[in-house]
C-alpha cells in the first residue's frame, strides 16, 4: 500500500468532489504549484488508488429509476463455477455492483434499470446464466444516502481538506424525486 501524506489526502478529497477543477485550483487548494500537483496526481493514477475520473448521472433523469438488491445463493461453489457465472454476471449492464458475500447469501448484486418490466427481463437472463438454489429481490422504495466519496476523514483529512476532528462530514445527496429543474449536487 502506498503511504499518502496530508497533500496527497487533501488532493484525494478535493478530486472525489469535484473531478474536473482545473489543476491550478487544485494545487492552490493543497499549496503546491501545478506541476508539483499534476505529479502527485500522476503518481496517485499510477499507483492505481485514482482509479478513473467519471461523471455522475442521476438515474432517474436518463430514466433508470428502479434499483433491485438481488440476493443470490448456489450450492456451486468451485472456482470454474465462479469464473463462468461472474463472467456472465459482469456482462450484464444493469449490473451496478457484483459482491460475494459471507453469511447465508453467496452473491448480491445492485441492479438499476427502468421498471418492473425491465427487471423482469433482467432477471429471467440472470436465472439462465447459472444453477441458483435461491434469488431473493428488494426493490428500493427510496434512495437516502449515495456517494462515490471514501470516508477519507477516516484517514485524518476532513472534507475540506483540514485535519480531521474525527466527527464524519460525509458529503451524501438525497436523490428522493426532485423538484422538476431543481439541480442538485454530482456528488
Amino acid at each position: 500500500m502506498m503511504e499518502l501524506d496530508r497533500i496527497d489526502r487533501c488532493l484525494l478529497v478535493a478530486l472525489q468532489t469535484d473531478a474536473s477543477l482545473p489543476i491550478a485550483t487544485l494545487a492552490e487548494s493543497v499549496g503546491l504549484s501545478t506541476t508539483p500537483c499534476w505529479k502527485r496526481i500522476k503518481r496517485l493514477e499510477d499507483a492505481g488508488i485514482i482509479t478513473r475520473r467519471v461523471a455522475v448521472l442521476d438515474r432517474h433523469r436518463v430514466g433508470l429509476p428502479v434499483t433491485v438488491f438481488v440476493s443470490l445463493r448456489t450450492v456451486q461453489h468451485d472456482e470454474k463455477w465462479l469464473a463462468q457465472f461472474a463472467a456472465a454476471v459482469v456482462g450484464m449492464p444493469e449490473v451496478q455492483e457484483f459482491h460475494r458475500m459471507s453469511g447465508d447469501v453467496d452473491y448480491l448484486l445492485k441492479v438499476v434499470t427502468t421498471d418492473i418490466d425491465g427487471y423482469d427481463r433482467f432477471y429471467k437472463r440472470l436465472i439462465r446464466t447459472a444453477q441458483l438454489s435461491g434469488v431473493s429481490s428488494a426493490f428500493s422504495m427510496e434512495q437516502i444516502k449515495s456517494t462515490t466519496a471514501l470516508p477519507l476523514e477516516l484517514l485524518g483529512v476532513s472534507r475540506a481538506g483540514q485535519p480531521s476532528t474525527g466527527k464524519s462530514t460525509a458529503q451524501s445527496k438525497s436523490v428522493s424525486k426532485p423538484a422538476s429543474g431543481s439541480k442538485r449536487p454530482l456528488r
